[in-house]
């Protein structure tokens, strides 16, 4: 078995602490989400080049196959997921990843909303596997328009249960405004999970 083991980093401002709680926060305040343990979730961070608002600004990478199954097919052979393990020694099942500086550059309801937007993917069997949507558009169902806009009522329903305004400060803010209170903006960064062949 190859496992991955993850470390924080321990100073400056860490996008990644602060997104973690947010998000656990998210979980507790809206049954939708109740289904999720964050501490079996990696949220990290990417680096984009550029302060652009166009691109993607999160991601959802589920560890394992369809129905949580360990071992899946694809082009016709056996694979396994890479294991990644928290520092406590947790199993992952999920990483939940921000494209910085780009995530940071688009309005605060959009920012929630993506967040919610990624959340909403993970399976309500919490089993390493996606939510899956009927017919072939399986992740965002028939429109994507519709979609956006249910997460956006998600949004605005978190925000209306009153959370404490410290766990959103940091969204209303840009990367180069974050930038300017803290120095430092980083987060944990983790390698893209490799699919592993199966031995017959």
């Amino acid at each position: 078995m190859s496992r991955t083991s993850l470390k924080r980093p321990r100073q400056g401002f860490d996008f990644t602490t602060h997104m973690r709680a947010l998000c656990e926060d998210i979980c507790r305040r809206l049954p939708e989400f109740s289904h999720i343990e964050m501490d079996q979730v990696t949220v990290a961070v990417c680096q984009t080049r550029k302060r652009v608002a166009h691109g993607m600004y999160a991601s959802l990478t589920p560890m394992r196959f369809e129905n949580g199954e360990l071992v899946g097919a694809k082009r016709g052979r056996q694979y396994s997921f890479q294991r990644l393990y928290d520092e406590a020694g947790r199993e992952q099942l999920y990483i939940l990843s921000f494209y910085l500086p780009r995530f940071m550059e688009v309005d605060f309801l959009e920012k929630l909303s993506t967040v919610i937007h990624e959340l909403w993917h993970i399976n309500p069997e919490f089993d390493g596997d996606l939510r899956r949507h009927a017919g072939r558009c399986y992740a965002h169902s028939h429109s994507r328009d519709i979609y956006d806009a249910q997460m956006e009522q998600l949004a605005k329903r978190y925000l209306a249960t009153s959370p404490p305004e410290h766990l959103t400060r940091f969204l209303h803010l840009t990367f180069g405004q974050l930038q300017q209170r803290h120095g430092i903006v980083f987060g944990l960064k983790v390698p893209r999970p490799r699919l592993l062949p199966v031995k017959a």
